[in-house]
């Protein structure tokens, strides 16, 4: 009997805010296909909508059941690849997501937990990423608009659902591509090349070694 080589489920997201194009999704495309510690990358898409893009994942992971899933989006504002720490209950957007929803102090899940706490390497997966000469940081907010959004629906499918207790998963911003800094008003960007070898990096380490912590659940919950 032949077993299926396991599976890295990384996913980006479309454009939204009037970009024309996502770097999360240009780096999860590039890296797909890639065969990393004897894992074979699963890239997809999700939209950047409050509620759709949590189901997409939903399903992506039911689909797939791969070993680590990490969640890629775009952080204007920053100047280095960013593994996020936290994901919290709380849907608060600035501008709308790309099908005009603007929610304000609304939960990602009805009585969730008040926060999650990414269950990979996140320490190891730093050193590695500069290992490569890529900037990099570690973060503890991952804002309050769709990347968190799905971050924490991310982490509260691997707690909830049976069949995902052994997936690892998290969530890392990027900086935007050079090209689009001026637009957006934000730092110097970083090249595709960089963003991906880093990325390879940080994923080869995340297979490499074992979760920091078993998944920690903050203390609350919101309604």
């Amino acid at each position: 009997m032949v077993t299926a080589t396991p599976r890295i489920l990384v996913t980006g997201f479309d454009p939204f805010g009037g970009a024309a194009l996502n770097p999360s999704w240009l780096v999860a495309q590039a890296l797909h296909g890639r065969r990393i510690a004897g894992h074979t990358v699963q890239a997809a898409q999700l939209p950047t909508v409050f509620g759709l893009s949590a189901l997409r994942l939903g399903e992506l992971l039911q689909q797939h059941r791969p070993a680590l899933a990490l969640c890629l989006g775009l952080a204007a504002g920053r100047a280095a690849l960013s593994l996020e720490r936290v994901a919290i209950n709380v849907n608060d957007a600035r501008i709308p997501d790309n099908h005009g929803a603007q929610p304000v102090d609304g939960p990602v899940v009805n009585g969730g937990p008040a926060a999650y706490f990414s269950n990979l390497p996140v320490k190891a997966m730093l050193q590695a990423i500069r290992n490569e000469g890529v900037a990099a940081e570690l973060s503890n907010s991952a804002g309050t608009f769709v990347c968190n959004h799905v971050f924490y629906a991310l982490m509260h499918q691997l707690v909830t659902q049976p069949g995902l207790r052994a997936t690892r998963g998290g969530f890392l911003h990027l900086p935007c591509l050079p090209e689009q800094a001026a637009a957006l008003s934000a730092p110097v960007g970083m090249g595709l090349a960089d963003m991906v070898r880093g990325l390879q990096a940080g994923l080869q380490a995340a297979l490499e070694h074992g979760a920091a912590r078993d998944l920690q659940i903050a203390a609350g919950s919101t309604q």
